[in-house]
């Protein structure tokens, strides 16, 4: 789960957390596990590390990636 690490550093996440997050959803991952599930569990596991980690990635998904916040989390937009 490199990517999610990269992901949750890029967050603002210190490395050793983010190995941790990239630990915690590699954990729990299937083959052929959605995209959208892997989103959803990183964004759970920044959330629940630091809400302004799970903010951050939010705001770079919908400047950058141009997706909308429900689209991002599977959730209702906040």
């Amino acid at each position: 789960m490199e990517k999610v690490t990269v992901s949750a550093l890029k967050a603002g996440a210190p490395p050793e957390e983010a190995r941790a997050i990239g630990e915690a959803v590699e954990r729990v991952a299937y083959d052929g596990m959605p995209s959208d599930e892997i989103r959803r569990r990183v964004l759970e596991q920044l959330r629940d590390r630091n809400p302004e980690w799970e903010e951050n990635w939010l705001m770079y998904d919908r400047a950058v990636k141009k997706r909308g916040a429900a689209a991002v989390a599977g959730l209702p937009a906040r």
